[in-house]
């Protein structure tokens, strides 16, 4: 069938008046290759990792210093909340500690005194007794007090709140003016920048692994299917949901995107068998493609997917034929 179709082509191109190819020139010999099969998905900008930045302290949210989209370092101050109480709470504390220390002036000098009378057989061990126990619960009452200032020092302090980790703000879930109670959430940070999470159905779950490159489609969901980047699967989880097994990308320069947008991804999930000639080997005419043989034929074939190496072809080609290259004449 291809000799025929070769032999009707010839004289069809004298008739024509169309110049027949020269064969002078490189030479290339038809081999089976084995390629991947691509799949296009869609992947999912998502936060690697989530870290809640919440409030230690009740209050007043009196500052706030970032806002969606910011950048925070660890430990940068992102917002903080006042609660009046806890300043009258630390001077009634201090009016009392010096109430103490007055007491414990007093008990002190009455210690003293009782140690000289009773050296002087003035007054008995009993009322020596007594001044020491005196003397030690106004010490110990004393400690007690510097205790709780010190813990409503700390309570204060802790209402300046802190990243927890460096990385980029995603969401912030109050506003200045807002009343928070202990624990509540101020902002959600990214900690590991963004990462592309893809779902592909189960009966491709064997053909992926951590490790495999995957090619990343321009920006866009109206994209030409142009190659922008370069990933690899990071993580592969092992619980299908929705009878679809997820797969994490990593991709670098992923800062810029916004969280939840869809991209377009290439992803191998399998391997066969085809042939592969370079593009300039192959001709267009009448709405056909052709190739020239060294043998001096030229005949039809079917193209098919382009290739970084060159173009597949489906059908019209065996291995071992020679071809030479289409642009020499």
């Amino acid at each position: 069938m291809r000799l025929a179709l070769r032999y009707l082509i010839v004289p069809l191109l004298l008739v024509t008046g169309i110049p027949l190819p020269s064969f002078a020139g490189g030479e290339v010999t038809v081999n089976r290759s084995v390629v991947e099969d691509m799949k296009a998905v869609f992947a999912t900008v998502e936060t690697a990792d989530v870290i809640l930045a919440r409030a230690r302290i009740g209050g007043t949210l009196g500052k706030l210093s970032i806002d969606e989209g910011s950048r925070v370092e660890k430990d940068q101050v992102i917002a903080i909340v006042g609660d009046p109480k806890i300043k009258l709470r630390m001077e009634a504390l201090q009016a009392r500690i010096q109430s103490v220390k007055s007491r414990r002036k007093l008990a002190r000098t009455d210690l003293e005194r009782a140690k000289k009378l009773f050296q002087s057989g003035t007054v008995p061990q009993k009322r020596l007794d007594e001044a020491e126990t005196a003397q030690d619960v106004i010490e110990r009452e004393f400690t007690a007090l510097t205790a709780d200032l010190s813990v409503m020092s700390q309570q204060k302090g802790e209402g300046v709140v802190l990243a927890p980790v460096g990385g980029r703000v995603t969401k912030v879930h109050v506003s200045e003016g807002a009343v928070l109670l202990p624990g509540e959430t101020v902002a959600t940070i990214a900690a590991k920048g963004f990462i592309l999470r893809m779902m592909l159905p189960e009966r491709h779950a064997r053909y992926i692994s951590v490790g495999d490159a995957v090619q990343i489609g321009e920006r866009g969901l109206s994209g030409d299917g142009a190659i922008a980047k370069t990933g690899t699967i990071a993580q592969v989880y092992p619980e299908l949901r929705n009878g679809r097994v997820v797969a994490d990308i990593s991709v670098d320069g992923l800062g810029d995107f916004f969280v939840g947008e869809r991209v377009s991804v290439y992803v191998a999930t399998g391997k066969r068998q085809t042939i592969i000639i370079p593009q300039n080997y192959t001709t267009q005419r009448y709405g056909l493609t052709f190739v020239r043989l060294k043998d001096g034929g030229e005949i039809v074939v079917q193209p098919g997917e382009k290739r970084a190496d060159g173009i597949e072809i489906l059908s019209g080609l065996n291995p071992g034929d020679v071809l030479v290259d289409a642009d020499v004449q």
